[in-house]
């Protein structure tokens, strides 16, 4: 008996561990080819003040707009952790999404009694076109941190209905999350209604839970209005929600969020990825079709709701324990400017929960092959419902770059690449020039961006100028990389090498530590001025009669004497034109320990233009 049971734990145990893997696998193949290789905007913001602030002022910002002590700590943390790695911040919201689409399967899973249906809200959880924030900005770590935190109330609260044993447990669990979930995102506060209304239905009598979550709602208030002098929550984009907080605007994006629930876009392509109206016909067909299977299986349920009225005491406290959930998530992301999809992704997990919970209770375990019909009829559907939005979510997920940010991502990945990526640490103390600014990158971008790739955060030297055309520099230097924006890609082009050669092109005889044989050609750009100034290194004997012969476009221009070690000439020639020199020495330097060429090694070169 003892073998059985400990051979039917290890089974269950292989189970879950296949269940793990299967979603962080499934999680790593959906989001390829999504990246974080630069930060800019708020991510670059997040992380300026993580490198330049104590750990107090980081973690605790007094003062500030939003007081996030919890998710600033996690923060804090990871980027700790991470370092100058900024292209782990991918991989890292994704694992982190993956143990949230574990728990959403744990979870679907106690709901539903079937592996299968849980599996199918993890891997939904994982497919949603909503996941787009939490993956591929820094900041997802907080809308990850919110939305398992307000599931993880869900789980509690359910548990404490549907229980008689460790229902304190449960409540101060639930209640825990509450507190740290205000500190992650101010938005949460409004579930404080939910567990007023488990308390009620379970007819709560012990004061200390009534008391209990009531005080942490006010040790909430208290600490955010001695901490940011407000007990208001912030809005979009630097607003104030009681600023900008419309009764009849919010209702319109309230039932916005319900429809997006359902699949349809009904938000601008800049929010959405592609609206409705812009959706192909096999998508909205998709759509509805998916609707009309949750619609069957609902209707179904209500039918069995009201037939077998025993259950029915039971079963509607945790049916409005979902319902009031997903509404009052839906009313925190209504009250301020605009809807953001992101907002939607605890609501929309929260709706196929309360799927799996209508498969668990319309197919009870071990009833599902004697009762006909049932299983097709609701975990069936659901699973049909999974299928059908399965094109769908990808096809969505194809749309990422009409999000408003998306484009900035892209070029800021590709500044990334295109000078860190190639150089390396070498990338720090070099003068970078930016041919255009169509971008309007920012004066704090420019002076952070490169910040980030240092290990002391500091990368000193690194200057970013923005030129209008490669006019306005001289000659290319070591210490010197061109850029170049690439806006038909949202990209940046590494132009250092053409540039260069463009300026100053070696045709013979001359070489990359300065030395020219006996006879040398080069072609050389000049700038405003049509200036260009020549130093020569001599280091051999001086009799007097060493010169060398400068020609211009095949005619003589000048003639400079070697007189010393050193001799300094100037010439003019057409301004911003290539101009080709040739140099030709009536000496050459017999110490020379090589000869490059057929002719030697004569004298060492510093050519400039203006």
């Amino acid at each position: 008996m003892e073998e059985r049971q400990w051979m039917g734990k290890e089974a269950l145990w292989k189970n879950e561990v296949i269940a793990a893997l299967l979603l962080i696998s499934f999680a790593f193949f959906i989001n390829r080819g999504i990246k974080i290789n630069g930060l800019y905007m708020d991510d670059l913001y997040l992380w300026s003040c993580y490198g330049e602030q104590t750990f107090r002022q980081f973690v605790f910002p007094l003062g500030s707009t939003r007081f996030r002590f919890v998710y600033y700590l996690a923060a804090w943390l990871e980027m700790m952790a991470l370092g100058s790695h900024t292209e782990w911040f991918v991989p890292f919201n994704i694992l982190l999404n993956s143990c949230i689409a574990f728990t959403i399967y744990r979870f679907g899973k106690r709901l539903s009694h079937r592996w299968l249906v849980g599996f199918g809200c993890g891997i939904l959880y994982l497919l949603s076109r909503m996941s787009y924030y939490q993956i591929s900005q820094v900041y997802g770590l907080m809308e990850s941190m919110a939305l398992w935190m307000a599931i993880g109330i869900l789980y509690f609260l359910y548990r404490y209905l549907t229980e008689k044993e460790h229902t304190d447990r449960y409540i101060q669990a639930a209640a825990g999350l509450y507190f740290s979930v205000c500190f992650v995102h101010e938005r949460y506060m409004v579930l404080l209604p939910l567990f007023f209304f488990a308390f009620w239905v379970k007819k709560e009598k012990r004061p200390f839970c009534w008391i209990g979550i009531t005080g942490a709602f006010l040790a909430v208030q208290a600490i955010r209005f001695f901490t940011i002098g407000s007990i208001s929550p912030a809005g979009t984009g630097g607003t104030d929600v009681a600023d900008t907080f419309n009764i009849s605007q919010s209702f319109h994006y309230a039932l916005s969020q319900v429809l997006y629930i359902f699949g349809i876009n009904t938000g601008p392509d800049y929010l959405s990825g592609l609206s409705w109206s812009q959706s192909p016909s096999w998508v909205r067909v998709l759509v509805m079709l998916a609707n009309f299977s949750l619609l069957v299986m609902t209707v179904g349920f209500l039918f069995l709701l009201f037939q077998d009225r025993k259950k029915l005491k039971k079963r509607l406290p945790v049916i409005g324990l979902f319902l009031i959930f997903i509404a009052l998530c839906i009313g925190s992301s209504s009250v301020t400017i605009r809807v953001e999809t992101r907002w939607i992704y605890v609501s929309m997990t929260a709706a196929w929960l309360f799927a799996a919970y209508l498969c668990g209770e319309a197919v009870p375990p071990g009833e599902g092959q004697t009762i006909s019909g049932r299983p097709l009829i609701f975990c069936g559907l659901f699973l049909v419902y999974g299928l059908l939005m399965f094109p769908v979510e990808s096809f969505y997920r194809g749309t990422y770059d009409n999000l408003y940010y998306w484009s900035s991502q892209l070029r800021y990945n590709s500044l990334a690449e295109e000078t860190y990526g190639k150089y390396g640490n070498d990338i720090f103390g070099k003068k970078i020039y930016i041919i255009g600014n169509t971008y309007e990158m920012s004066d704090f971008t420019a002076r952070t961006f490169f910040k980030t790739f240092d290990r002391k955060r500091l990368a000193e030297g690194t200057e970013v100028t923005f030129i209008d055309s490669i006019r306005d520099i001289g000659l290319v230097t070591p210490n010197m990389l061109i850029l170049r924006e690439d806006p038909a890609h949202n990209a940046f082009q590494d132009v250092t090498s053409f540039v260069k050669d463009l300026k100053f092109q070696r045709v013979y005889g001359s070489y990359e530590d300065g030395w020219l044989d006996e006879d040398a050609k080069i072609r050389i750009m000049a700038g405003k001025e049509g200036k260009i100034k020549m130093k020569f290194y001599y280091p051999g004997e001086i009799t007097g009669l060493e010169h060398i012969t400068v020609m211009v476009e095949g005619q003589e221009k000048t003639v400079v004497t070697i007189n010393s070690s050193t001799a300094i000439a100037e010439i003019d020639v057409p301004p911003y034109k290539v101009s080709e020199l040739t140099f030709n020495s009536n000496f050459y330097y017999k110490d020379a320990s090589e000869q490059r060429s057929e002719k030697h090694l004569a004298v060492v070169a510093e050519i400039t233009a203006d």
